[in-house]
């Protein structure tokens, strides 16, 4: 079986080239437009490129058996790279995908696609309604598999939680830093509400199932998360006990915070984007029974020990990529008008 990756060189793609490796899968090759610059690169093969440009597509895909497609513009690019990476790329994977006859597609989703949802847990067969235009292009970027699906495809959709794990920084990257250097955390609203998170090797044992069970079990649409999760206080306040300083989780009036971050939003201050700190004080959670029954789906860690994982990773690389920032998950993001608050933390 050889397995061709997009977006490669990102968070979850290098945590899969690892698990598929130590699960006897040794045939891996990819594209990204970010060099793959870990230890595995003599273990696969690499093109730096663009799915947009469908001649890159064509050199690296050749030869798949199953494609990962991990690609994606996140929320922070711009409304342009959404849409030309997130629908157009998605189409063209797809239609190589086609050409080449590979036997199947795996496209990973979201669960923004189900927007600010009126109930809880969220199955995949409630209604989609991505908020922004990272929400919206998932929301289409679906409905561009379903069109391959119906016409013959086997094509599996996973819509996972918010993922953490070794390499994963992005947003994440502030509680770490604000709890390995001795501060307290603020959270948008009570931080009594349910937040389920997922382990990023949770998520690639849920992929290894899509590329090896049978066809008509995976050609289908899942939700991935953590089976045991609690509010958001509690778990972000593990890794500040962690840390040892006896610092703890500071509650603020989710409106008043909301209008403060519109405001640094504007003045280009706020390092949060809209679909972060408008959700953060709300409840979030998926259903996963589908996935436990259908992909034998038994995720390892809860929330708390995947968050704890992703904190030691953090403390043990921190020096690594000091001084980095950036919009994916591989760098920091900018704390911008954090720098300052953390200061009365």
């Amino acid at each position: 079986m050889k397995v061709y990756i997009t977006g490669i060189s990102g968070f979850l793609s290098i945590n899969l080239v690892r698990y598929l490796l130590d699960h006897g899968v040794d045939q891996i090759a990819g594209i990204d437009l970010v060099d793959f610059d870990y230890p595995e690169r003599d273990k696969i093969e690499f093109l730096q490129g663009d799915i947009r440009n469908k001649e890159d597509l064509k050199k690296s895909m050749q030869g798949a058996d199953v494609v990962v497609h991990t690609a994606a513009a996140l929320p922070l690019y711009s409304p342009e790279d959404i849409y030309s990476t997130d629908i157009i790329g998605t189409r063209n994977v797809l239609e190589q995908a086609k050409e080449y006859g590979v036997k199947r597609f795996i496209h990973i989703s979201s669960t923004a696609v189900y927007g600010v949802p009126d109930h809880h847990p969220l199955y995949e067969t409630d209604p989609v309604d991505g908020v922004g235009p990272y929400g919206e292009a998932k929301v289409q970027a679906e409905e561009i598999c379903k069109e391959f699906r119906n016409d013959g495809m086997c094509l599996t959709i996973i819509r996972p939680k918010s993922f953490v794990g070794p390499e994963r920084l992005g947003v994440f990257a502030l509680l770490y830093d604000w709890a390995a250097t001795g501060h307290g955390f603020p959270m948008i609203g009570s931080g009594n509400n349910l937040y389920q998170f997922l382990d990023v090797e949770d998520l690639c044992q849920a992929l290894l199932s899509c590329m090896t069970l049978d066809e008509k079990k995976v050609n289908d649409t899942f939700n991935i998360g953590a089976a045991e999760y609690r509010t958001m206080r509690e778990d972000y306040q593990a890794v500040l006990d962690k840390a040892g300083f006896g610092k703890k989780i500071v509650g603020f009036p989710a409106g008043l915070v909301i209008a403060a971050l519109k405001v640094l939003e504007k003045l280009n201050l706020s390092p949060l984007y809209p679909w972060v700190y408008e959700t953060a004080s709300k409840e979030s959670f998926v259903s996963i029974e589908k996935a436990q029954k259908v992909l034998n789906f038994q995720p390892k860690y809860s929330n708390k020990d995947a968050l704890l994982r992703n904190y030691e990773w953090y403390l043990a690389n921190k020096d690594n990529f000091s001084g980095q920032a950036g919009v994916t998950h591989r760098v920091p993001w900018k704390q911008k008008a954090l720098r300052i608050v953390k200061i009365f933390f």
